[in-house]
């Protein structure tokens, strides 16, 4: 995937173990309903979205063929609208109340994905 190209990209962290393991892992099944993944640390990632390292890092982000991105829960609810069997869940995540409580547990997770990963046993990627 490089900028410009006619599929979102779903940009996760390789550092991460649970990112590194389960983007991937769900890749054939995102390339299947329209979406192309690839690490954030890829080298034309930070030509695409231009932000200080740290910043890039912090959230997993869907870069749109325009150039736009998304990050964090918005990401999510952007993809799993395009999906048939994840709309149930989308529904979820934008009801009024419950689209808080979605994003405050992605926050959380998002803020402590490395010690998930560590006390599962994933390890990250040397970015």
């Amino acid at each position: 995937m490089t900028p410009g190209a006619a599929l979102p990209c779903v940009l996760y962290d390789d550092s991460c173990g649970f990112c590194r393991r389960w983007v991937p892992f769900w890749g054939p099944t995102l390339l299947r309903h329209g979406f192309a993944i690839a690490p954030l640390q890829s080298p034309w990632v930070a030509e695409a979205i231009p932000l200080p390292a740290d910043e890039l890092l912090h959230d997993i982000r869907l870069l749109l063929p325009t150039g736009d991105h998304l990050h964090g829960a918005e990401a999510y609810r952007y993809v799993m609208r395009r999906i048939w069997w994840a709309w149930p869940l989308y529904l979820l995540s934008v009801t009024p109340g419950l689209s808080r409580l979605f994003d405050l547990g992605y926050r959380t997770f998002a803020r402590n994905r490395h010690r998930f990963s560590r006390a599962c046993g994933l390890p990250g990627g040397g970015g």
